[in-house]
This record gives structure tokens, sequence and C-alpha cells, in this order.
């Protein structure tokens, strides 16, 4: 009987696992004013890539301002900026925390 319940727990533990929400990494970098086309705000990571935010929070259109961000790279659109990636942002915070 002990066996037979241990087994079934044994299945169930992927389903279960694959029920948690994933974490997401924040990425860092610095918020730039580019002063081409018009001018725009885009953001530098760490890492030196180059990402074009389509969804900008106006606090957040400060340049040289540092924060942690996430979201995904935009495939399906075209930019006019022609710098970086497209990128819509899911959560951004400054990089001391505060929203």
């Amino acid at each position: 009987m002990n066996t037979k319940k241990i087994l079934i727990l044994l299945g169930l533990l992927p389903l279960l696992l694959a029920a948690c929400p994933e974490e997401k990494t924040m990425l860092p970098g610095t918020v730039r004013y580019i002063s081409v086309e018009g001018g725009f705000y885009g953001i530098v990571g760490d890492d030196g890539k180059r990402y074009d935010p389509v969804n900008l929070p106006d606090p957040f259109r400060e340049n040289n301002l540092r924060v942690r961000f996430r979201g995904k790279v935009v495939k399906d659109r075209i930019s006019f900026h022609m710098w970086g990636e497209l990128f819509e942002i899911e959560r951004i915070v400054r990089e001391d925390g505060s929203p």
C-alpha cells in the first residue's frame, strides 16, 4: 500500500514542479537618453546589450538611471531608432529597489 502511494506521489511530482511560477532574472542596466531620430530612452545592459524599450514608464525616463528589469525581446515589430533590440518591459525597478 505504501509503495503505491509513493509511486503516485513520484508521478505527480513533475506536474507540481511545472505548476510552480518561474522566477525570472532581473537584468541590471542603465537608462540612457539617445539623441538620434528625435531622441528616445534606451537601456544599456551591464553586459553591453542595447534594449530599445517599447513601454518604458515615464518615471524611468531619466538619463544615467541605474535599473534592474526583465521582459522579452519583441520580434514582430521594427523600430526607426535602429538602436538595440526592441524590448517589452514586464517589470522594472530602480537599482535601489524602489518602483
